[in-house]
């Protein structure tokens, strides 16, 4: 690739990036001082966290580097090497927090965080290759069996939450690939019918974290305890916050994985409404950015793989900040590039990376360049 091709780098994303990185690395100190502190400092949260954040950054550099239509022409390798491990970590996974979602090598990783990424260049193939037969409903039921056998392994794990994301993915790439209205009726009239079968299989926990959303005065079992405290964090925050490391429901342990699903509630309570609308606009910086890079992608594969790193984002996004304040559920769904987790923090990286890939090829360059 011709060093011309880095002009069109998106340096603004790549900023943005950068700041939400450092966002969620100050977050999590603030999270976990108190509680890490006699930790050798090589194994403390933050340390580790800032580690996947700078080694994150290659990764991102690496896959912009990387022309996104060669991963392309690998599509079905790529969505074999998913079935593939995740199939592995059903049979020999590691089991943390009650889920079997882990491998062990030197490090612990989470392959379905990977397998999210893997996967929107999977389908953004896919459905690029057949936009023009979308129209034929067989197509596009044939996309949605394609990511069944992907979402139920990580249900198994069990792990809805990240299975609900794949869910999303596809929803989102189907609509920008250009999903007919009818379609999307018959799509909604599906999943209603679908609804009391889905419920009937879902695991007794899951169904009880919907119940208390539901109908908080059923909760005997304690389990809306950590929403009840975010809320109590949120709203003690005000419009300034305590300040840095001053929250008292996080640094007293009233609120518990605090640097993981809650840490908006954490930039809440210290930073207060205007530190939470500054995150706020930079995530919407960061997906104005991407939807940019759809918008001038050179063909229809860079304009859905965008789609789908914008979905995977916004759809996290929405659901984590929406759980904190009470809106939905539990999910266990985290703040993407801000909650503590190398895997994920790796995974997104790598979706921006890709979009930066998609960025600086826009002008249809050979692939010679």
């Amino acid at each position: 690739m011709r060093k011309r091709s880095w002009r069109n780098f998106d340096f603004l994303l790549l900023a943005v990036t950068i700041a939400i990185v450092g966002i969620g690395v100050a977050l999590i100190y603030s999270a976990t001082m108190s509680t890490e502190a006699t930790r050798p400092p090589l194994e403390r949260s933050v340390v580790r966290q800032a580690v996947f954040g700078i080694s994150g950054l290659l990764v991102l550099v690496l896959a912009a580097a990387t022309d996104y239509r060669v991963l392309g022409r690998m599509h079905w390798l790529l969505y074999a090497a998913v079935l593939i491990t995740l199939g592995i970590v059903a049979a020999w996974g590691q089991t943390s927090f009650g889920a079997q979602s882990w491998l062990t090598m030197r490090r612990a990783i989470q392959p379905s965080e990977l397998a999210k990424v893997l996967l929107i260049v999977f389908l953004a193939k896919y459905l690029a290759d057949h936009e023009e037969k979308l129209g034929d409903i067989r197509w596009l039921l044939l996309s949605a069996v394609l990511v069944a056998p992907v979402a139920y392994l990580v249900y198994r794990q069990p792990d809805m939450g990240t299975a609900i994301v794949f869910a999303a993915i596809w929803l989102g790439l189907v609509f920008a690939a250009g999903i007919r209205f009818w379609q999307m009726g018959l799509l909604g009239a599906a999943a209603a019918v679908a609804t009391p079968i889905v419920w009937a299989f879902l695991r007794g926990y899951m169904q009880e974290r919907i119940l208390v959303f539901l109908n908080p005065a059923s909760d005997v079992s304690g389990i809306s305890y950590n929403s009840r405290q975010a809320l109590i964090s949120i709203g003690s925050g005000g419009w300034f916050g305590k300040g840095f490391l001053q929250g008292t429901q996080s640094q007293l342990y009233f609120l518990r994985v605090r640097h993981t699903d809650y840490v908006f509630s954490v930039l809440c309570e210290e930073l207060g409404f205007v530190g939470a609308l500054v995150l706020l606009l930079l995530l919407v910086i960061l997906l104005w950015r991407i939807l940019r890079a759809a918008s001038m992608a050179a063909d229809p594969l860079g304009r859905l793989l965008a789609c789908g790193v914008a979905t995977m984002i916004f759809f996290q996004s929405f659901v984590n900040i929406a759980v904190n304040v009470g809106l939905m559920p539990v999910t266990g769904l985290t703040l993407p590039l801000v909650s503590y987790g190398g895997s994920s923090l790796w995974a997104t990286l790598l979706g921006i990376g890709l979009v930066e890939s998609v960025v600086m090829r826009h002008k249809k360059l050979d692939f010679g360049d």
